[in-house]
């Protein structure tokens, strides 16, 4: 990513970004690293103890006596001067930030930004420690001069003279900020992901909750209007209506445990869906006539090969619908599945009406690509194409999965 702000500086940061709990000094952290609702809130968690030590000053002086307005502007300049040692880096740091550089030049900038605060940090308490001193140096029982006054303030190590003034800068100027900035993208993609999973998770599942209620409003539409047919051939002809409620005892045999087992209701092959389809052909052909003949060829190593439900038996129902039904005389349903280069490829064909107005355009089908999207998420693919001479070839290509154990 060339931009740096992938996510908006001025709201919180999710609960499984943040570093910080939820006390009150520590929940300007809950905003992304040198935004501005962070700088204000950190600068008021640093402006509150550095203000009280400063009134603490100056009542301090004022309980003994002397020098109170001597204490007045010490204090004064001792409060300005922290203060400005705790926002000059930050507040640098939070400008670069929002100028919306590319994300390298802005992590160089903002520890520019820091170093160069720190920086001013040096000059602004060397000045105000001088200042201070001076108006110390006037004051009963206090060295008469600010070089001593800063000699007595100052530690005896020479090391100690070096390494306190920089760890106070940094602690003050915002060098601790650099490690939850540096890691605040990589916790906020973890989320990120986090997230989407989660949401595919949801998707997943409302299309799922979505199937179940189209299996539920579709085996009761077709089985009335089976026992409507077999009614009608009771009188007429009893052989045929019992050869058509075996049939749809096989069919129903077959399709009921793979819809309906607890668990399971998504799980299923290829071999089980191409048996679904042939059942429901079987029975089609005592429905309609012997007018219709059908064929399967599919190897026996792919038919153990995981494959989502009620793909393939809405585009048979399709083909009998609208190629089969609407045309007089013998029609030929195919159904074939190969393997090709890492892909499973399973063709529904029939010589019927043809690619007519409307169809490829209903419910049926919009359910297929809708369910190839939420199971292999682009890696899948639908097609339907009129076929020469007349009819209509569906394919579906999905991810070739190994047969599970």
């Amino acid at each position: 990513m060339s931009r740096t702000h992938e996510y908006p500086l001025q709201s919180s940061l999710p609960a499984d970004v943040l570093v910080a709990g939820n006390a009150l000094w520590s929940r300007y952290r809950h905003y992304p690293v040198f935004s501005w609702p962070w700088f204000s809130r950190r600068t008021l968690v640093f402006a509150v103890p550095i203000v009280a030590w400063g009134l603490l000053s100056v009542l301090g002086v004022a309980a003994s006596g002397d020098g109170y307005l001597q204490g007045l502007v010490g204090a004064g300049y001792m409060v300005v001067s922290f203060l400005l040692m705790a926002t000059a880096g930050p507040g640098l740091a939070t400008l670069v930030r929002h100028r919306r550089w590319p994300l390298r030049r802005e992590q160089v900038a903002v520890v520019v930004a820091l170093l160069f605060g720190m920086a001013c940090s040096f000059v602004i308490d060397s000045f105000a420690s001088r200042r201070i001193a001076a108006i110390l140096a006037g004051m009963p029982g206090q060295p008469e001069t600010a070089e001593a006054v800063v000699q007595s303030m100052q530690p005896g190590s020479p090391l100690l003279r070096f390494a306190l003034p920089v760890l106070v800068y940094s602690l003050f100027g915002g060098g601790l900020a650099l490690r939850a900035y540096f890691s605040e993208r990589r916790r906020w993609r973890s989320s990120l992901d986090k997230r989407e999973k989660a949401e595919l998770r949801a998707q997943r599942h409302d299309a799922e909750m979505r199937l179940g209620v189209l299996q539920a409003q579709v085996e009761p539409h077709f089985l009335f209007n089976t026992l409507a047919s077999v009614r009608a051939l009771v009188r007429q002809d009893p052989g045929r209506a019992e050869a058509t409620l075996d049939a749809l005892v096989e069919h129903l045999r077959v399709t009921i445990p793979k819809l309906r087992e607890d668990g399971k209701l998504l799980s299923s092959t290829l071999g089980q869906q191409l048996d679904v389809c042939s059942s429901y052909l079987a029975l089609m052909r005592l429905r309609i006539g012997e007018r219709l003949e059908y064929a399967f060829d599919a190897p026996d190593g792919l038919r153990a090969c995981p494959y989502p439900p009620l793909l393939l038996i809405t585009l048979v129902e399709n083909a009998i619908k609208h190629g089969v039904e609407p045309c007089p005389g013998s029609r030929r349903i195919d159904v074939r599945a190969r393997r090709e280069q890492g892909t499973l490829v399973v063709r529904v064909e029939d010589d019927g009406a043809g690619l007519q107005p409307g169809v490829g355009g209903g419910v049926g089908l919009a359910n297929v690509r809708e369910q190839l999207a939420m199971h292999y998420e682009g890696r899948a693919g639908f097609r339907l194409d009129g076929r020469e001479g007349g009819g209509v070839r569906a394919e579906i290509r999905v991810p070739l999965e190994e047969p599970r154990s």
